[in-house]
């Protein structure tokens, strides 16, 4: 199904829109059907025209850009025809089964914003989606130009950050950072749990920045958009790399995942411990491990996490747990459950972040909620606007993460009280950057005092 913004002068113009059901075109025998967005009087009438038995019913999808969206129906053959400017030839057709999707959160696979066309899957009818194969993850080598990210945004704790990876395997349904994969032409879809990108050059661009005697030493956090932690991770390893340069430079650094994988590098976070140089967070957001499978279908499960949280806060290492996202009718009930059993392991900090649903996240959100739970979708979304000024979202730098309206102002007493009653967030950990010793970028002069 093809979709794009079109007027009034492409509704006269299209061959089919005086044919209708009959196509001079060879090879397939399309159906057309335009329907109105809006109550624009402005605008002709809906038009559309009967499918044809056997060939399915019409989608229902919606336009962002223009009061028309054109929907095209056509068997799997031959297709020449140009809409609005681009050959349907072109497009990147990919067909989604159930099956194929196991263990992906994403339903739909849709084009990004940028894109002048979107695609969307569907069964033709002829039920052959079971025979295509399952989505496998690849992985492309990405040779990135900088490291360092920094931010001014004043709601966040920390201004600078790397992400070692583009897109998660994770998968999880609500993540905020999915709509960054549109900016690599890419679905915020399924591609963002398939289509990754690992910055193998990460830790030498590092050794550069942390050696240009501008920089100044803040502290680094490492997983904000994806990550770190992920499953190719433990091919790739990139943030180990990250990590054993941040030692050496003795430079302050905070870590935010979902996996149980950040064990592994205790050996380093340890010592780095021990000078004030780390944190490790956890993000937690149910005890059910059905609930987190649906959620988040390739991140540690909830008794893993835990458990990391354990061995990191026995080796030393300071640890939080991160109830984020807090979704309505999903997983709220769970806060003080949650923090209680992060107190009982040696966890010292405790945060929380509202569900965000920025850009094409709404939608796929949505999608995933009705397909997981669908008698609780509309009350999900009801709950949301209500936090959200009547929005889905908004992006407001305050209320972003927490919200606003009485049901996000009882999110925030409970999470209050359950944090006083398990002791938590007494002290918060600041981390050193006085011990900061810049490394020798390879082809730097060592300095000789």
């Amino acid at each position: 199904v093809a979709r794009s913004a079109i007027d009034n002068d492409d509704l006269t113009n299209h061959p089919f829109h005086h044919r209708r059901n009959k196509s001079s075109h060879s090879g397939y025998k399309p159906t057309i059907g335009i329907k109105r967005r809006n109550n624009n009087t402005d605008h002709a009438p809906d038009l559309s025209w009967p499918i044809r038995p056997g060939q399915g019913r019409p989608i229902v999808i919606r336009d962002e850009c223009s009061c028309y969206v054109l929907i095209q129906i056509v068997t799997f053959q031959s297709l020449e025809f140009s809409l609005a400017g681009v050959p349907m030839s072109n497009l990147s057709e990919k067909i989604t089964g159930r099956g194929r999707t196991k263990g992906r959160s994403a339903q739909s696979n849709q084009s990004g914003r940028f894109e002048p066309l979107t695609r969307q899957d569907f069964d033709d009818g002829w039920e052959s989606l079971g025979t295509l194969d399952g989505l496998k993850t690849n992985v492309q080598i990405e040779q990135a130009r900088r490291i360092i990210t920094t931010n001014k945004s004043p709601d966040i704790s920390f201004d600078q950050s790397i992400n070692p990876y583009r897109g998660c395997e994770h998968g999880c349904s609500y993540c905020y950072a999915r709509p960054t994969h549109a900016f690599m032409g890419l679905s915020p879809g399924l591609d963002f749990e398939t289509k990754l990108f690992a910055k193998t050059n990460a830790a030498e661009l590092l050794e550069r920045e942390l050696a240009n005697p501008k920089y100044v030493p803040k502290t680094i956090a490492l997983g904000t958009n994806t990550d770190p932690y992920q499953p190719i991770e433990k091919k790739y390893r990139i943030t180990r790399q990250i990590l054993e340069l941040l030692e050496r430079a003795n430079h302050p650094a905070a870590i935010i995942t979902k996996s149980a994988l950040v064990t592994r590098d205790i050996d380093i976070l340890a010592p780095m411990a021990e000078r004030g140089l780390v944190k490790v967070a956890l993000s937690v957001t149910t005890l059910d491990r059905s609930l987190a499978r649906k959620m988040e279908p390739r991140a540690s499960t909830p008794a893993k996490r835990l458990e990391a949280l354990k061995r990191l806060s026995d080796a030393g290492v300071p640890t939080a747990i991160m109830v984020a996202p807090v979704i309505p009718a999903i997983n709220d009930s769970e806060i003080e459950a949650l923090l209680e059993a992060a107190a009982g392991i040696g966890v010292t900090e405790a945060g929380y972040i509202l569900l965000r649903l920025p850009l094409e996240v709404r939608d796929l959100f949505e999608e995933w909620l009705h397909a997981e739970f669908p008698d609780r979708a509309k009350r999900v979304f009801t709950i949301l606007r209500a936090m959200r000024g009547g929005k889905d979202y908004d992006a407001k730098w305050g209320e972003r993460m927490t919200g606003n309206g009485p049901y996000a102002a009882q999110i925030s007493k409970r999470f209050a009280i359950a944090l006083k009653r398990c002791s938590l967030n007494r002290k918060r950990l600041d981390l050193r950057t006085d011990l900061f010793t810049p490394p020798v970028a390879a082809g730097m002069q060592i300095p000789l005092f």
